[in-house]
């Protein structure tokens, strides 16, 4: 027989907790791997302008997602079988697992909270670059080569220009912006960049609170459930 009575139940719950964890896990990596994969911004962050490259601080925290979500599924797979086994070797694997993924978690949230405007900062500069060469570069090839790369920020954002005197000017002026009738507004790209890449961070940072609050119920769990096994009468 294993335990009785409320540690049973608690049990239960961790499995029930565990459950959801490792499911979280899969939705983390299914959610990083879309981020990764996603069209608007692939095709935003492979952009080239002569050796110039659009910054890649968003793929490196996507990519720590995935790893974040692989290694959640392998923990809360582990946690569903130590508590239906009883076995405290490991549940206590599994307390040491969640205490180094919370204090990631904790130390990747604060990262991210002092950072959260350099992605869209650094990809505001580098299309401002490429925006002033595109209309000021009297080069025709150079001026091709950053009007290529203008027309895919401003077909995949709908987008036109730096602001709204550049909106309107470079709708006008040249054909890098979408086609619009004469009297729609023109967005511009500033403000779509910053759009876009605050829904994702966002995105990210609810992700990341729903699973703290369940790590903090797995961690209780499975330390009362770890002491209800060492101390009940009958294994």
């Amino acid at each position: 027989m294993g335990v009785e009575g409320c540690t049973k139940c608690i049990k239960y719950m961790l499995f029930f907790f565990n459950f959801i964890f490792w499911l979280a896990g899969c939705v983390i990596l299914g959610v990083s791997l879309w981020l990764r994969h996603d069209e608007k911004t692939s095709s935003l962050l492979n952009l080239k302008y002569e050796g110039a490259e659009a910054p890649s601080t968003f793929y490196i925290s996507v990519y720590i997602l995935i790893a974040v979500g692989a290694v959640m599924m392998f923990v809360g797979f582990l946690g569903c079988y130590g508590a239906i086994q009883e076995s405290q070797c490991l549940l206590g694997t599994f307390f040491a697992c969640l205490v180094i993924l919370f204090a990631c978690e904790v130390a990747a949230g604060i990262w991210g909270f002092i950072h959260k405007d350099k992605i869209s900062k650094e990809m505001i500069n580098f299309y401002d670059s490429v925006y002033d060469r595109g209309v000021l570069e009297t080069a025709q090839d150079k001026q091709q080569a950053a009007g290529a790369v203008l027309k895919v920020f401003h077909e995949t954002l709908q987008c036109c220009g730096k602001d709204g005197v550049t909106s309107v000017f470079t709708g006008w002026m040249t054909n890098l912006c979408p086609k619009k009738d004469l009297l729609d507004i023109q967005i511009n790209c500033h403000d779509q960049i910053k759009t876009l890449f605050n829904e994702k961070i966002y995105l990210i940072g609810i992700a990341a609170l729903v699973v703290a609050v369940i790590m903090i119920f797995e961690m209780i769990f499975s330390m009362v459930l770890c002491c209800g096994i060492r101390n009940s009468p009958v294994y």
